[in-house]
């Protein structure tokens, strides 16, 4: 049973959402293989090879911590293991996934300060600087941005925010979600000064969901030293006391565990700056092709163009909802939907994981004969214009 189709279609489904992302044959392979003793001595060198692995990736020497779990859960844990009840934190609107972070903390009695943004640009250092600046008593423990935005295609310049934070004088924490900007886009969780980075396994790394991380500092376990929120599942301690010796304190998920070990070592084979320019150069091309179309990028600032996705704002008395619903009856292609106050009012081109030139032009083409179907007023000129970056003939 195709489980993703309500009816059969020829042809391979088109999943260009901004994730879970599409996972490679090679990554399927390595699911499929015979479950091991997660006690055994290979188990302990096999985990001990995939840890040192995924720190390469967070571009850290500190210890990053799996868990059997979505992105939500690697939140969970950086907040739980760094803060304590009442703590005040900083947080910045950027989008839906940093506004769901913020409810989050409320629901753990942590007191989140949202600075205010429009969802078309990611997180202003200078007004965290000055907000800190404002905190004499340095009450607030934590700054709290999302990287990579998925439901608006901007991007936070972590290492500006890192920076601000250090000219306010202020000893706050730094704890940054990258679920969907690790592996696609450049991030350095040690060269950054970040505390706490969280990702999950269903974007960049090419996997499905099941797996999350948090990659913490020094400062960051001296910190999980004195939180008081509760915590058990999330607990850090237990995890990195076992991945000492490849092992977990639980049982691990250990077919996520194979695939990982795969997806990094395709990763480490195209290079990863080399994974970082590809998908630079899709999003430049998706970007033309958008404005070729005569259409408007959801993300205003172009320091803040996500490499990741793209999303589209659509002219006024047009439904992006059902643009989408028209390209997947149509051409067997799913596209991101809006979120929250973007609801129907954009749609998400996914242009991260595994995706080559080829994908891409398949995908903008779905899009430029799904606006035709639907009516919405266009330029016919989209893809001419991404064909034409990719083959370096703009």
């Amino acid at each position: 049973m195709a489980y993703f189709q309500t009816r059969a279609t020829p042809g391979r489904h088109f999943l260009q959402i901004p994730g879970p992302s599409n996972v490679p044959d090679r990554v399927l392979r390595a699911l499929d293989n015979p479950t091991m003793d997660h006690r055994g001595p290979d188990f302990g060198v096999m985990g001990a090879s995939i840890l040192g692995k995924v720190k390469k990736i967070f571009q850290t020497e500190s210890n990053v911590i799996i868990f059997p779990a979505s992105g939500t859960g690697a939140w969970e844990a950086a907040l739980v293991n760094t803060l304590s009840p009442n703590d005040r934190v900083l947080m910045c609107e950027t989008g839906w996934f940093a506004s769901l972070w913020r409810e989050m903390a409320e629901r753990l009695n942590i007191r989140p300060e949202f600075l205010k943004g429009d969802w078309r640009r990611g997180a202003e250092p200078e007004a965290i600087e000055a907000y800190l600046r404002a905190d004499k008593g340095h009450e607030i423990k934590a700054v709290c941005v999302v990287h990579n935005e998925t439901s608006t295609g901007c991007t936070s310049r972590i290492a500006e925010v890192r920076a601000a934070i250090n000219a306010a004088g202020h000893p706050a924490l730094l704890l940054v979600d990258t679920i969907s900007g690790l592996a696609s886009m450049d991030f350095r969780h040690d060269e950054w000064g970040v505390d706490v980075t969280v990702s999950g396994s269903q974007k960049g790394l090419m996997l499905p969901p099941g797996l999350s991380f948090n990659a913490v500092s020094a400062k960051a376990i001296a910190a999980s030293k004195t939180a008081k929120l509760t915590r058990s599942f999330w607990d850090w301690g237990p995890m990195i006391a076992s991945n000492a010796t490849g092992y977990f304190p639980y049982t691990p998920a250990t077919n996520m565990l194979y695939a990982l070990d795969t997806a990094l070592d395709m990763i480490f084979e195209e290079g990863l700056d080399n994974v970082f320019a590809r998908h630079d150069r899709m999003a430049e091309a998706t970007r033309r092709a958008v404005r070729a179309w005569g259409m408007e990028i959801q993300c205003q600032e172009p320091r803040h163009y996500s490499s990741v996705l793209t999303a589209v704002r659509l002219p006024e008395g047009h439904s992006a909802n059902g643009l989408r619903a028209a390209i997947v009856e149509k051409f067997n292609m799913s596209l991101g939907n809006g979120l929250g106050q973007l609801n129907d009012r954009v749609f998400r081109i996914g242009h991260l994981g595994d995706i080559g030139e080829l994908q891409l032009m398949g995908t903008l083409t779905g899009i430029e004969m799904g606006l035709r179907i639907a009516g919405i007023p266009h330029k016919p000129e989209g893809v001419r214009a991404a064909m034409d970056y990719l083959s370096g003939n703009a």
